[in-house]
């Protein structure tokens, strides 16, 4: 893909300079691109790698001096990550997939394609699905049964999209998500020890061998507009109503959603992150990786989890927490600050002690 420097800064709403007319055949770092590469460089600390590349034109924070640099050309832009994302829209080459339907495709006589849709080979669609026009179904993936994706969907391969699953437009999906699968509703003939053990916090009575009995998932799945799915993700059914992910959510590989979740919109998860069944999150909540949030809990807008931060109970709107359990930021760092003081504190004690005992001895 080659545009030229005017037309990448026209797109992405950022100001060209110099030679415009130069041709930008890729994107690179900046000690390795080449003559037809656009450099990367939004950061002022990492002006040096420029010098060891071969760059012509670079895509530089606002007000910087391009010249100086060397440079034939430049693009600034006041927010130069922010700029990125159009720029990689415009120079992503996607995967590649050939437009219409492929003939090994298995496509149920009852199902509705709309127009400009591409599906690749192997793939399955089932009775009465929907695909929305403009939507691409890669290769392997599986569209259950009374499904329904809407428009200019991309999924990539390998997906699978269960039974009675409503999916919104602009739905980007990565491998081997798995949407719709049974939520893991088990229960015994009487209180099992987790129950007890739940009901008393800790104890969980007389322990009894007993079987599970399966709780079948009568909910679906419905997912909002402008959703991302990572890779390897699950989002199971909801046991009765569906569970909900919200308009605007990225959610990032290996994460889990269990049934009955509700997500608002605009959410951000990041890898391993784990959502406990009939939990509701609201808008504009961030998880970093491995956030676990527990079952039939609440965590209100706007809140933010650092990494591997364990939400036990209600987090209010507007915090942003950290650890496990999880406090307020201020309060984990300090907590791990005393925490580090430890050793040092208890070999004071033990050297007080020591002093005691000797004074204690001579009277």
């Amino acid at each position: 893909m080659a545009f030229t420097v005017q037309e990448i800064a026209a797109a992405i709403d950022a100001e060209a300079h110099g030679n415009t007319d130069l041709i930008v055949e890729r994107v690179s770092e900046p000690a390795s691109a080449g003559p037809d590469d656009l450099a990367l460089l939004t950061n002022p600390k990492f002006a040096d790698g420029l010098t060891k590349g071969q760059a012509r034109v670079a895509l530089l924070w606002d007000g910087a001096d391009w010249q100086a640099m060397g440079l034939e050309a430049a693009i600034t832009a006041k927010r130069g990550r922010y700029a990125m994302s159009g720029l990689s829209r415009m120079m992503d080459p996607g995967q590649q997939f050939p437009e219409g339907i492929h003939p090994t495709a298995l496509i149920d006589e009852t199902a509705s394609v709309a127009e400009g849709v591409t599906i690749a080979p192997y793939a399955v669609i089932g009775p009465r699905a929907c695909i929305g026009a403009g939507t691409v179904i890669g290769p392997f993936c599986h569209i259950g049964a009374d499904s329904s994706i809407g428009k200019n969907g991309v999924l990539r391969d390998h997906i699978s999209v269960g039974a009675r699953v409503t999916i919104g437009d602009r739905f980007w999906c990565q491998p081997g998500a798995r949407i719709g699968a049974d939520g893991m509703s088990f229960v015994t003939p009487e209180a099992s020890g987790v129950e007890k053990a739940r009901a008393s916090l800790g104890d969980q009575g007389d322990v009894r061998e007993q079987a599970w009995a399966r709780i079948h998932s009568l909910g679906a799945v419905t997912i909002g507009d402008d959703v991302e799915i990572g890779a390897n993700s699950c989002i199971d059914y909801g046991t009765v109503r569906d569970t909900r992910i919200g308009n605007g959510c990225k959610v990032d590989n290996l994460v889990h959603i269990a049934h009955n979740v509700v997500v608002g919109n605009d959410c951000l998860f990041a890898g391993q992150v784990g959502i406990a069944g009939s939990t509701v999150i609201g808008n504009n909540v961030v998880f970093g990786g491995q956030c676990g949030v527990t079952d039939n809990t609440t965590i209100g807008d706007n809140v933010i989890a650092g990494g591997a931060t364990k939400m036990m109970s209600k987090v209010p709107a507007g915090q942003v927490v950290l650890g496990s359990p999880a406090v307020k930021m201020e309060t984990n760092l300090e907590m791990y600050k005393a925490l580090r003081r430890l050793p040092r504190l208890a070999k004071q004690f033990s050297d007080l002690q020591k002093t005691v005992s000797k004074l204690g001895s001579k009277t």
